[in-house]
Parts: C-alpha cells; structure tokens; sequence
C-alpha cells in the first residue's frame, strides 16, 4: 500500500493517507489527506460519507475498499484520487452484520463479520468493483468471557504473505481459522482452527517480513501470542505470550491494532483504556519478543494503529478523542516520539497510498 515508485520505497514517505471515521458519531465517512513527507503532517482535503461507518478500509490496486459496519453490513470500492474518494457504485450487502475488516486476495474482496461472526468473499471485477458474495463461512464456539463471548465473532481476515491461504481471527471462539480460497470460484474452504488461551480474545494479527512468523495481539487479555507460521501446512504455533500492560491499578486495557517493522526489528501494538502503544523488540530470528517501552498514543481510544511506507512513522487512529497523532519511530529502539495530530472526529482506521 506504500509507493509504486522506487523513490517511494526507499522511503521518501506516502503522499497520501485515507481515514475512516464513525459517521453515526459525528464523523465524516472516508476522507483523503495529504501527507507532507519532511514532518509527516496530515491536511485533510474532502471525504464522502456515502459509506456508513467504515470502520475499516484497504487499498489495492488503485482502488479503495471500506466495510460498514452496520447491520446488515456492506462494503464499497471507491476512487482515491482527487481531494476526496468517490464511491465507484452503491454499498455492496457482504451477508454478515457488523463487518470490521476487509482485504484483498485472489482477485477477491475477503471479509470479516464481528456481528454475525462470519466471513465473506466477494469477486471483484475489472474495474476493482465487488460482485455479489460467493462465500460466506459461519464461525462456531465460543469462550468463557460471558458478556464477550457467548459465540463467534470474527474480526479480521487477510491473506498470508505466500498468497496460499487465508487467516481469520475470532474474538469469540479464542481462535484463528485458516482456509483455503478458491480463485476460480470465490469458495472458501475450512482447513485448519488455531485455539489460543481461553479468554484471550484475539482480534488482530500481523506477519513478521520473513513470511515464517505471526503475532496475534488479544483484546480480552492485553498481550501479544508469538507463533512460528507453517506456510506448507497452513498452520501456525504458538511460541509465547507476552504481556502488554503491567497490573498496577492503571485500569482496563483492550489491545487493537498491531504493527510489525518492514525489516522485522520492533512491533508495536496499540492499547485503549491505557490509551498507549506498546512496543516490542523482536529478536534476529521472530521467535521472542521483548516488551521494551510504553508511550502514551497522544489522545483517547487508538482503534487503529499503521506504519507509513517509509517506515519511520507511526499514525494512531485516536476514535475517542477525535484525531490522528504521528510519531516518529526511534530508528535504534524502535520508541515512538510524538511529532504532531490532525482532527478527526470518531477516526477508526489509517491507509496509505
């Protein structure tokens, strides 16, 4: 999602960012800033709200995805270019409710349902625009967190790096599902389940760069699970847990987003309630991991945490307190140093293109 030029991957910095923001809370939709690429600056220059609640968006392909999360849930493609994205067509229904993450794989649009907790597939067309669901894969169980858990709750879906499988975390069932997409026809075939520690609620996970090792960050307990990643067999292992806030009286602590360096050093993890980012040293191999600083994330609720192409900047989508702060990343520890925030209201999600 970085540059498509050479400049730009050796790091000049991404020219433009896309927001998504709760319109049923005051935000504006899915807006476009651009990014001054010497302080990492954030201006706004339009949005649309033609998108209820997008509370997660991908670019790919030159085309821009966002989920609704509504019931039942949609998800639409639209234009990036210009001062604000234009819509490519009217919301696609994905046959789940509540959806909170999409990505792309296979010429497909993969996503997941936290509602419903289910997945979806829908083809995508020449133009980047999705057809109707081909696929839609019901998640079962559930964990001993009464008020969380009483069943499935899938909250995200992506691809692993070696294009052979899909991944599927469920807050619900303390789990994450791999399966199989099939590009001929859009199918999604159940391979494999992954259960971690009861209660754990895992949300989000992020491969490390060498394609060998994932990092699956909980929302009911806040830690991070290293597992080493079975590309051949589809399977992951868990390794570790390590912790991601101390219990010292500083309150509840519900981990969101997680982040993985390009050249796999440190891994950085996003913590509401504490309202911080945690980061982790990873050691040469991606088997261990350090926790080695907390840094406050510079406002209230960091739903989304991403890194710019660059690699030397971190934007923590702060929902509650209405903005996005940047840090510049400490190239030595990996510490993340506030450099500055931009308004805006309800933020759920940070992209870059």
């Amino acid at each position: 999602m970085g540059g498509t030029d050479e400049t730009r991957e050796r790091g000049a910095g991404p020219v433009r960012a896309y927001l998504g923001s709760f319109t049923s809370a005051g935000g504006r939709g899915v807006l476009a800033a651009d990014v001054d690429p010497a302080t990492g600056g954030l201006t706004v220059t339009g949005g649309t709200d033609a998108v209820a609640d997008p509370s997660y968006l991908t670019l790919a392909d030159g085309v821009l995805y966002a989920v609704s999360e509504t019931d039942p849930g949609a998800v639409a493609a639209l234009d990036p270019e210009g001062p604000a994205p234009r819509p490519l067509g009217a919301p696609v229904p994905v046959g789940g409710s509540g959806p909170t993450h999409l990505s792309v794989a296979a010429g497909h649009l993969l996503t997941a349902h936290y509602t419903s907790g289910s997945v979806s597939v829908l083809p995508l067309a020449a133009d980047g625009t999705p057809g109707p669901v081909t696929a839609v894969l019901h998640h079962e169980g559930s964990g001993p967190v009464a008020d969380r858990q009483a069943g499935p709750h899938a909250h995200q879906i992506l691809p692993d790096p070696s294009g052979r499988w899909v991944l599927s975390v469920d807050l619900g069932t303390d789990s994450v599902r791999v399966c199989a997409l099939d590009p001929a026809t859009g199918a999604l075939r159940p391979h494999g389940e992954t259960t971690l520690r009861p209660g754990y609620g895992p949300r989000h996970l992020a491969f490390h760069p060498d394609g060998g090792h994932l990092y699956v960050v909980g929302e009911l307990e806040p830690a991070v699970t290293v597992c080493r990643w079975d590309a051949e067999r589809g399977e992951p292992t868990p390794l570790a847990e390590i912790p991601l806030a101390d219990t010292d009286g500083a309150g509840p602590a519900y981990p969101s987003a997680v982040v993985v360096a390009p050249d796999g050093r440190f891994l950085w993890v996003a913590v509401r309630g504490t309202d911080t980012l945690a980061v982790l040293v990873l050691s040469p191999t991606g088997d261990e991991a350090i926790r080695s600083a907390t840094v406050s994330c510079g406002g209230s609720w960091p739903r989304d945490l991403a890194l710019d192409p660059s690699g030397r900047r971190l934007y923590a989508a702060n929902e509650r307190s209405g903005d996005v702060t940047w840090f510049d990343v400490d190239p030595e520890t990996g510490t993340p140093v506030r450099a500055g925030s931009a308004e805006v209201p309800a933020v759920t999600c940070v992209v870059f293109g």
